[in-house]
């Protein structure tokens, strides 16, 4: 097992190398320019759009099914561990640069949306879409497009199975002693008896779970912020200083180069939002609307919510709780940080969320791999990629979680380099979309 986690661990690093980060950020900048950062001036009309609904616009979940279902996917681990493991494996700087792959991610989310409704088929299932269709239809590269639903397949697995129940059973295991084993079973139950349901059963279910989540979850943060407003202004300046400067070790924290916090921060910043990543575009296809810019505006604003809300709330705590350099696990380092203001409702609170989030990421992405396995071997297949999909989920919690974050980055990267490609070679639709959307309003 250790052979096998240096081999994913090194694969990981390769595929996360600097042609990456350059690909994925540069994307982002290209687009926000092309674009006219139009993720500023437009955020508050996006905000607006998600609530109303177009009436005889063709789909099959509305808008806001839509956000949620991606949220779903996007609000989960990423936002607890992910963010704890890119301080403790990349410094305070890292959270910088989780920031970077929000506002430029919403650029990129926005155009993956607004190709995903574009280039989007009717079937007699309901609607598809999503990066092998656009790359298919519009890049005109069927190969690619090929490529980029195997390897989503692979992703569902990691980022959107794996890593969650696996996440979830520790958490689970840690606080209430409950066996690894058994949550992995129960959350497979439970998952199968939604996602059986198709997208409109994932869509009802997340418009429910993911409010309510949210909610809870930042009102407990804000609380802990707003209560500790003196301690606020150091936790920044933490980000900001080592963002651009290394920070030595100390305390059990073993140090970090500023090159490690830029890796660890995209990594997990992409891993968190999957702005980039072309998985939630395949949500974003199912919805009801007339025009695809609508859809590609709320889309957008999953990223807000996701990076520049929730990972900046849980980064805060982290760094403004003193225990962030004490050599703390990562998958417990959220849990200690809150606990650390709130006492065993802190605790409660993160095992919670954990549960939560990581259960709904699992359904959000239980739909992404669908749809790519429909895409590659048609729709008979479902069946049986829903019951290996569910059959991760037990593995998943019981696996050592190194390896299982490994192998999710891994395959965000594989993912993302056919989607990146596509955006570049079809931002001239997005933007005359774009122009055409704004130039009618």
């Amino acid at each position: 097992m250790e052979t096998l986690n240096n081999v994913i661990s090194s694969i990981s690093s390769f595929v996360w190398g600097v042609p990456m980060l350059t690909l994925l950020v540069g994307t982002g900048l290209y687009l926000t320019i092309r674009l006219k950062g139009m993720q500023f001036w437009a955020l508050g009309h996006a905000l607006k759009l998600i609530f109303i609904k177009e009436k005889g616009a063709k789909g099959d979940i509305s808008h806001f099914s839509a956000l949620t279902t991606a949220l779903a996917a996007t609000v989960g681990i990423g936002n607890i561990v992910g963010v704890a493991t890119a301080i403790t494996l990349g410094g305070p700087g890292s959270v910088f640069w989780m920031w970077v792959t929000g506002l430029v991610g919403m650029a990129t989310k926005y155009s993956e949306a607004i190709l995903a409704v574009k280039y989007r088929e009717e079937g007699k299932h309901g609607f598809k879409g999503g990066p092998m269709y656009y790359i298919t239809k519009g890049a005109n590269l069927p190969k690619l497009g090929a490529l980029f639903a195997f390897f989503t397949i692979l992703a569902s697995f990691g980022i959107g199975n794996m890593s969650q129940s696996n996440a979830v059973a520790k958490a689970l295991d840690v606080q209430f002693a409950v066996p690894t084993w058994l949550t992995g079973i129960v959350l497979l139950t439970i998952t199968s008896f939604v996602i059986l349901g198709g997208i409109k059963s994932i869509g009802k279910t997340t418009s429910f779970l993911i409010p309510f989540m949210i909610a809870i979850y930042l009102i407990t943060a804000f609380f802990i912020v707003f209560s500790n407003l003196d301690k606020v202004g150091d936790a920044f300046s933490l980000i900001f200083y080592h963002a651009v400067n290394p920070i030595a070790a100390g305390g059990g924290f073993a140090g970090a180069v500023v090159a490690t916090a830029i890796r660890y921060g995209l990594a997990r910043g992409v891993f968190s939002n999957e702005s980039g990543l072309g998985s939630a575009p395949i949500a974003a296809a199912a919805a009801k609307t007339n025009d695809p810019v609508k859809q590609a505006l709320v889309s957008m604003t999953q990223t807000f919510i996701d990076t520049l809300v929730v990972c900046t709330t849980t980064a805060l705590i982290i760094l403004m709780a003193p225990i962030w350099h004490q050599g703390i696990n990562a998958g417990e380092l959220t849990l200690k940080s809150f606990e650390f203001f709130l006492g065993d409702t802190g605790a409660i609170v993160i095992v919670i969320a954990t549960v939560l989030f990581g259960y709904s990421t699992i359904l959000g992405w239980s739909y992404y791999g669908e749809r790519a396995f429909e895409y590659l071997f048609g729709h008979k297949s479902v069946k049986l990629y829903k019951i290996v999909f569910v059959s991760f989920i037990l593995i998943g919690a019981m696996l050592k979680i190194d390896l299982v974050w490994d192998f999710s980055d891994v395959a965000n990267g594989l993912m993302a380099i056919p989607n990146l490609i596509g955006l570049l070679l079809l931002s001239n639709v997005v933007t005359k979309e774009t122009k055409r959307y704004f130039k009618n309003k």
